[in-house]
């Protein structure tokens, strides 16, 4: 049976096409093909690289969904659909909205898709796809009882992806935290499921190496690897043995941590010494009020003084700082917007995004927000035409919804000036250790402020 695994595109812009120039390697879609049953066929299309060939002779579609991507998902399903594909969902969108995922599908995977991707296929094969597969939580890339490690993921993508040289690997899924906007914790639920250290390392330095591809074709190579963890340091111990492991192996790397992570000198010191080169960090609100109010207890004791604590210790492990704010709390004024924006520029971060907080289905704050009717485009901005990306979903409390998309745009003008990039760049403990960490802050930071300013305001879907 030939399976198309397809990962969709977000939508395009008012005016033609959007080409994603920072598109990652499509993990998920690298573990179904790892998983798919020896005799079948898996095709890897990514919508964000070529045009889809519905006409493709394929016997089944397996769609990974977001949030982002539904609206241009429910498309792809309808023309295969249209062609007698049977077409399966799985991802985080339809485990946090199964019926509405369902509408679009013949069948849709719940939850995590290893336990149950092989009995989809098989049903696939014999025509008796059954409407919920669920999947439940469990740890990344293992088949109950199938094997005791973890399967490694395929990394051979087709010709010309224009993949970001990052080999993308996960070692555990799940937070320990249940922060009110957070679409992840809404969908695996508490706790944190970590793989086995020798496997996850050694899928790490396998991920580096040069993508074969296919006959004739340059070998793409990779120069670091993304762990991409919603938060790599949520079980303190797994990660320091993680970092232990990959110390011999001297690789760089780059992942998503809590702030949290700064009470653990040892956890920090092993971190450095293994090869990360930074972290994406959830600093979200200066505004301790947000931070209490959002429950994020990860960064007890916000605020504007005890950040500049964690700005300092983190520059003091040289770590380039990817941090992340959203715009749009209870508290948040255009004012007080503006003040977060001051302190990402005096802490000089390698990178930082301004995200406009976006109610995702099934979180607490959608519901709240559901519940005191502030929800605009009839709640489901995801499949709304007036919908545009970057730009708010809601009423915020201190401000029009306007002024809260304009001020996530200006927070991404000013700290992706080019005056910006440049200052930012040579920053003596961080990116001026070394020429390789120098050409990362430059090359991806005029990257991040290219893609920034074309995506803001596109739109979901192509029709």
């Amino acid at each position: 049976m030939r399976i198309a695994l397809v990962r969709p595109d977000i939508g395009r812009l008012e005016h033609g096409p959007f080409d994603d120039r920072a598109r990652m390697e499509p993990l998920a879609l690298g573990v179904l093909s790892a998983l798919t049953p020896p005799g079948d066929e898996p095709l890897l299309r990514d919508d964000r690289c070529a045009p889809l060939d519905y006409d493709e002779k394929v016997d089944l579609a397996a769609i990974t969904v977001e949030t982002f991507t539904a609206r241009r998902a429910y498309e792809i399903a309808a023309e295969y659909r249209a062609r007698g594909v049977p077409v399966v969902m799985g991802g985080i969108h339809p485990t946090l909205i199964p019926d509405e995922a369902a509408a679009h599908a013949d069948s849709i995977c719940v939850g995590e898709a290893e336990p149950v991707w092989a009995a989809m296929v098989e049903d696939a094969r014999a025509g008796s796809l059954k409407p919920v597969y669920r999947g439940g939580t469990g740890v990344p890339q293992v088949v109950p009882g199938a094997c005791p490690l973890a399967l490694r993921a395929c990394r051979d993508w087709p010709a010309g992806s224009g993949y970001l040289p990052l080999g993308l690997v996960q070692f555990g899924r799940g937070c320990r935290y249940r922060c009110e906007f957070c679409a992840v914790s809404a969908s695996s639920g508490a706790g944190h499921r970590a793989r086995d250290v020798a496997e996850a390392a050694a899928e790490a330095a396998e991920a580096l190496r040069p993508a074969s591809g296919f006959p004739g074709e340059r070998r793409r190579k990779r120069s670091a690897v993304f762990f991409v963890d919603d938060n790599i340091v949520a079980d303190r111990a797994a990660a320091k043995e993680l970092f232990r492991a990959l110390v011999p192996l001297k690789l760089s790397w780059v992942s998503q941590a809590s702030l949290d992570m700064l009470e653990d000198d040892e956890l920090m010191g092993l971190m450095a010494e293994s090869g990360c080169l930074g972290n994406v960090i959830g600093f979200e609100s200066v505004d301790e009020r947000n931070v209490r109010a959002m429950g994020k207890v990860a960064n007890r004791g916000g605020g504007l003084e005890r950040y500049q604590v964690y700005v300092e210790k983190l520059r003091s492990f040289g770590l380039q700082t990817w941090a992340a704010f959203t715009l749009g709390h209870e508290y948040d004024t255009p004012e007080s917007i503006r003040e977060l924006l001051d302190f990402a520029l005096r802490s000089t971060f390698a990178f930082a995004a301004f995200n406009v907080l976006m109610p995702y289905p099934g979180t607490l704050l959608y519901a709240r927000l559901s519940e005191e009717g502030r929800l605009l485009y009839g709640g489901r901005w995801w499949l709304s035409p007036d919908y545009r990306f970057n730009h708010a979903a809601f009423v915020p409390r201190l401000m029009t919804p306007d002024q809260l998309t304009e001020a996530g745009l200006e927070c991404r003008r000013l700290f992706n000036s080019f005056p910006s990039i440049l200052s930012r760049a040579f920053g003596t403990r961080t990116n001026l250790r070394n020429l390789f960490r120098l050409g990362l802050a430059l090359s991806y930071g005029t990257l991040f402020r290219r893609e920034a300013f074309k995506k803001q305001g596109m739109l979901l879907g192509r029709s």
